[in-house]
Formats: C-alpha cells, sequence, structure tokens
C-alpha cells in the first residue's frame, strides 16, 4: 500500500499559501511537479485519500523553498497553519480546558486518521513534557515530521502553553527506528 494523506490535510497546505502568499500562490502552484499541480488544480475533496509525495511532501516543499529558503521551516509554519484552522469553533473551547499532556495524547491518535498507513503514540507522560513517536510511517519524510511538529507546537499554544519547545531527536528519516517528538512546556 502506498503512504496516503487525508484531503482535510492536503487542503491546508493550499490554503496556507492563499491565505499567506496570495500575491504568489500562482508562483507556488505552477512550480509544482505536474501531478501535484494537477491534483491541487482539479480541487482536494477533504474526505478522500491522496498519495503522499504528490499531495504533501512536494507541495511542503516547495513552501519552504519558495517563501523560507528552508523546506523544514516550511513545513513547520504549514504545519502551525494547519492546526490553527483545525482548532477553531467548540475544538477551539476543548483544546482551552483539556491539559496540554492530554492534547498531544489525542493529537497522536488524531494524527494516525490523517496519515495511512501510520503508528503514532504518545508516551514518557510528564507534567511539563511528553513524546510523541511515529512507530511506522512507510513514507517517512523531513517535511512531515516538521508538519507535525509545528501543528503540536500551535495546539499546544492555543491551549495557552508557553514555553513550548518540539523537538525531534530521532527521526526515521535519518536511519532511526522511529521518529521521536520530544514536547514540553511551562
Amino acid at each position: 500500500m502506498t503512504m496516503q494523506i487525508k484531503g482535510t490535510a492536503v487542503k491546508s497546505i493550499s490554503d496556507f499559501v492563499r491565505k499567506q502568499y496570495p500575491a504568489r500562490y500562482n508562483e507556488w502552484l505552477s512550480s509544482l511537479p505536474l501531478a501535484s499541480f494537477n491534483l491541487i488544480k482539479d480541487g482536494v475533496n477533504v474526505s478522500e485519500w491522496y498519495p503522499m509525495r504528490e499531495a504533501a511532501i512536494f507541495p511542503t516543499a516547495r513552501i519552504g523553498e519558495l517563501f523560507f529558503q528552508d523546506t523544514e521551516k516550511g513545513a513547520w509554519a504549514c504545519g502551525r497553519y494547519s492546526a490553527e484552522v483545525a482548532l477553531t469553533g467548540v475544538y477551539k473551547l476543548y483544546v482551552k480546558f483539556a491539559t496540554p499532556g492530554h492534547i498531544i495524547e489525542r493529537a497522536s491518535r488524531v494524527f494516525a486518521a490523517y496519515y495511512q498507513p501510520s503508528e503514532l503514540v504518545a508516551t514518557n507522560f510528564k507534567s511539563k513534557s511528553v513524546e510523541v513517536i511515529i512507530k511506522k510511517m512507510p513514507l517517512s519524510h523531513p517535511v512531515i515530521e516538521h508538519r507535525i511538529g509545528g501543528w503540536m507546537e500551535r495546539a499546544l499554544e492555543i491551549s495557552g502553553c508557553t514555553g513550548i519547545k518540539v523537538e525531534i531527536p530521532k527521526s526515521l528519516t535519518k536511519g532511526a527506528s522511529e521518529t521521536v517528538f520530544s514536547v514540553s512546556w511551562k
């Protein structure tokens, strides 16, 4: 099975460019590989599944290259935007009243519903920290890891946390057996 990403996550990528860089949206879109261009141009159905490379990795990497001169920084910003959009309305209230550890634990389960096949688990809960581990993601990529990291960071900010650190001390993309997000706050 090829690695897939849910349409909701894909849509947030083009929405990020449309909102943050509206004058350069067409430049970004036309710079994508043909398969990515066609997928986004034709419109993304939020309930459908899309191939990870064409729908997320290539478009997010181009965001980093065009607007940040750094693919990982661009992916982080895109992930933050995705959290901002996802955690609105009733979800924003939920995030405001839930504990930071619970938010990240819940997020690890939700991420698995956006990336197939994948397995993410939250572990090593402490009063001001938690680890999120990607145990399975056949097509792991730094862009996806940084997008997830940015999402967690922004979710914690929305919940009212300060002094947030989200680090990736181990990565599947660097030969580790799993990707570890070390998340802490004050």
